[in-house]
């Protein structure tokens, strides 16, 4: 068994309903929420979008509204003049292009205006069951803590996990890294004396060192 094996079996023993936390009927849903949670926690997107979504569900009404009144429904996400810009541009792309459907193809996800790599995956894994890494901040931290990378961008990490997670559980893989990064291996003040990852971990090593 291999380092990266064993490591998600562990976490898969410390998080076996790890998933994701954003509220959704539909692919497009999802596909607005993840959009929103972007630097903005799921929490926060999740009290926004019961109000946005009894308002504007499918792309047509996202299509059509005009982009201040978006702005205000989601203002308190941050960011909300390029997130309502960049929502608007994908419910049109998808009207005109896909027929009003979310395309469930990564690289049709990544064709759509403002759609980067990690909301792509995010959808193409949450959405359709595919076999993607999205690497947000919690992945990104733990991945590079416990050494199943060193890449330096986001894109670099999700390189090394698609190699070094067998294929089929990419996805479940991206849901337990996060998890781990939220509930335990936070930026701050990570919970190592809970943590049972500790002797795979490069920064458990690095502060012992430090404090020898």
């Amino acid at each position: 068994m291999t380092d990266a094996e064993k490591i998600f079996s562990l976490l898969e023993k410390d998080y076996p309903d790890a998933h994701c936390e954003l509220n959704y009927s539909t692919t497009f849903e999802l596909l607005v929420a993840v959009i929103l949670s972007a630097q903005c926690t799921d929490k926060r997107v999740n009290r926004i979008t019961p109000a946005l979504f009894a308002k504007y569900s499918a792309p047509e009404d996202f299509a059509s509204v005009p982009q201040e009144e978006l702005e205000k429904l989601i203002y308190s996400c941050g960011f909300y003049h390029n997130k309502a810009k960049n929502i608007i541009a994908a419910a049109k792309a998808i009207v005109k292009d896909y027929g009003g459907k979310v395309p469930d193809t990564f690289d049709g996800l990544l064709s759509l205006p403002g759609v980067g790599r990690k909301t792509a995956n995010v959808v193409f894994s949450v959405g359709y069951g595919g076999d993607g890494i999205a690497v947000d901040t919690h992945v990104f931290r733990t991945a590079r803590r416990l050494n199943l990378s060193q890449g330096k961008t986001p894109f670099e990490v999700e390189k090394d996990l698609m190699k070094a997670v067998p294929e089929g559980m990419r996805n479940r893989a991206h849901h337990l890294l996060i998890f781990h990064g939220r509930y335990r291996c936070k930026s701050r003040r990570p919970d190592c004396a809970g943590c049972r990852l500790t002797e795979y971990c490069n920064y458990f090593k690095n502060k012992n060192e430090v404090e020898k």
